[in-house]
């Protein structure tokens, strides 16, 4: 009764982040849709900056805020699309390196590269803007994906059609991440590779599909051997059950 225009959509079972906000991009009257998760906290006017934001920019197709984490450190936010080479920096742990902005890794984890605006590949699901003409031309999420990599894939779409993905520092965002998994998020580790197999087997050659599963193999044991040697047992447990998996 508070707020009429606001339409809330019960579904009685858990049909994942894409086929969930599918529904409500479908019956978006706006100009604009804000893809927010259930795990975020506004901490300023962030709806208003956002769009303000959106109104300003060229050839707009989606834009993204600054994500932080509980502790007000700097969150993954945006990053590039998962080719081979970007896919091998993060398996080889190269994207790790202080020069490893400058080679554009498929997650950025510097926090001076999120200290300006610029144009990006993707920028995370969490807190994703973009025109609502935007899901009219592209589609809207893929709903082969339950969670995990759809912003990537949705984003792919966007920049295929010739618009820009934009991240931008002008507004911050809390999101807590992770936040229906358990500490060590085995489940979501699956889902994210898996959804790299899925990105390849429908925009890449079956060639690449396979470089591309070599490469995930290789990561996943590299990081269950790291893990063992330095006495994590339950991260490397867990990326037993991710090479399984894949």
């Amino acid at each position: 009764k508070e707020f009429p225009q606001v339409k809330l959509i019960l579904n009685k079972d858990n049909l994942g982040f894409t086929k969930a906000n599918n529904q409500g991009i479908k019956i978006a009257k706006g100009k604009y849709v804000l893809l927010l998760n259930s795990d975020t906290f506004l901490i300023e006017n962030s709806f208003q900056k956002l769009f303000e934001k959106a109104k300003s920019l060229t050839n707009f197709g989606a834009l993204g805020p600054l994500l932080l984490n509980q502790d007000n450190s700097i969150q993954q936010s945006a990053g590039f699309f998962p080719h081979l080479p970007q896919v091998f920096y993060w398996m080889s742990f190269i994207d790790d390196l202080p020069q490893g902005t400058f080679l554009k890794p498929y997650h950025v984890d510097h926090d001076i590269f999120y200290q300006k605006e610029q144009e990006v590949d993707w920028v995370t699901g969490a807190a994703l803007m973009f025109p609502k003409e935007i899901a009219n031309k592209v589609g809207s999420l893929d709903e082969k994906i339950f969670m995990y990599g759809e912003e990537v894939e949705l984003c792919y779409r966007i920049k295929k059609e010739g618009f820009k993905v934009y991240f931008s520092p002008i507004t911050k965002i809390v999101h807590i991440g992770r936040g229906s998994h358990n500490k060590i998020p085995t489940s979501a580790f699956i889902a994210e590779f898996k959804s790299i197999l899925y990105f390849y087997q429908k925009y890449k050659n079956p060639f690449s599909l396979q470089i591309v599963h070599i490469l995930l193999k290789i990561g996943t044991l590299l990081r269950i051997i790291i893990f063992a040697l330095i006495g994590r047992k339950e991260i490397a447990k867990s990326y037993v059950k991710v090479f399984q998996a894949i």
